[in-house]
């Protein structure tokens, strides 16, 4: 492993420590700070010249921010002469601007695409697109990962029985079917309308709910009024207990307030993809690691390895 650099911004230094540990390397170094009026800077600290390098930020909030980081940092890489650059991005962002939905509105999620293979990344490695036709946005190789085997560890050791598990809306009754068949659950859809990118009417419920145990499954949740709106629906239709499996908690404005005022919603389990802060820790929020899936995948890449079941 002396020809691999792991490297990250401000977006997530633990996450990249914790790869690091899986790994058995040590963290590269690199300086990236601010110049006085805001503008990025960045210094590539050690020798990288020929080395597969693996660049770990998450496109997180502050997205903008945590972006400009990502491919300043993909282009000091590139001219230090490293041999391959991969960007890790657990949680990629802009990635729910995937379509035009409306008329004169952007694809977004193809330009942040365009801009990452552009600096010069040469490959990515990803989680849970929130579209996994975003793979097709890009010229070059992506590894999209799962963190389903992650979630069903983790319930698994909770012991539930009689479990049904639920689909917040249509596009995500793939990702569900998944989890129904590796649990031996059964399926529920919960069709609703949307009136504003923030605020979503659950309308009713496809599929047995009343007297089992849900869990709900989704690729990201923001304000948590969709989470919220599925938790009163799964309850007014008879669900016994009601937990959420979540794999990217962006957790943004009132969230935690609307968790804690959700008290049918008996538990919340995300992952480590974004940075967990202090200010969000709450007694029904579980925050689970996927630094040993990503730095696994990371390993295989290297070794020129088939990463494929992991992709399960």
């Amino acid at each position: 492993m002396d020809k691999i650099a792991v490297f990250c911004g401000n977006a997530h230094p633990q996450l990249a420590k914790d790869i690091c540990k899986y790994l058995k390397v040590k963290l590269s170094e690199a300086f990236v700070g601010r110049f006085s009026e805001g503008e990025i800077r960045v210094k590539i600290n050690e020798n990288v010249r020929g080395k597969d390098v693996f660049l770990v930020q998450p496109t997180s909030p502050p997205t903008n921010d945590n972006l400009m980081e990502l491919l300043i940092i993909i282009d000091a890489l590139k001219r230090s002469s490293s041999q391959r650059i991969t960007a890790v991005i657990p949680h990629f962002g802009y990635a729910r601007q995937d379509r035009k939905d409306q008329p004169r509105v952007p694809i977004t999620a193809k330009l942040v695409a365009n801009l990452i293979t552009t600096a010069g990344a040469n490959r990515v490695l990803t989680m849970d697109l929130h579209a996994g036709q975003i793979q097709g946005f890009f010229d070059i190789p992506v590894d999209h990962l799962f963190a389903v085997g992650i979630f069903i560890d983790y319930l698994n050791t909770l012991g539930i029985k009689n479990l049904v598990v639920v689909s917040p809306d249509v596009g995500g009754i793939k990702m569900a079917r998944a989890y129904a068949k590796r649990l031996g659950a059964g399926l529920a859809i919960i069709d609703k309308r949307r009136i504003s990118p923030e605020k979503a009417e659950a309308m009713h419920i496809l599929g047995e709910v009343e007297g089992k145990n849900a869990v709900i499954v989704d690729d990201l949740i923001a304000t948590g009024g969709s989470l919220i709106e599925a938790v009163n629906a799964l309850k007014d239709a008879g669900a016994n207990s009601i937990r959420a499996a979540i794999t990217h908690g962006v957790l943004s404005n009132s969230a935690i307030e609307n968790i804690n005022k959700c008290a049918s919603l008996t538990e919340l389990a995300i992952t480590d993809s974004i940075p967990f802060s202090e200010q969000k820790k709450h007694p029904r929020i579980k925050v689970l690691s996927v630094a040993g899936l990503l730095g696994e995948a990371i390993r295989r890449i290297h070794h020129e390895e088939s990463v494929s079941s992991l992709f399960d």
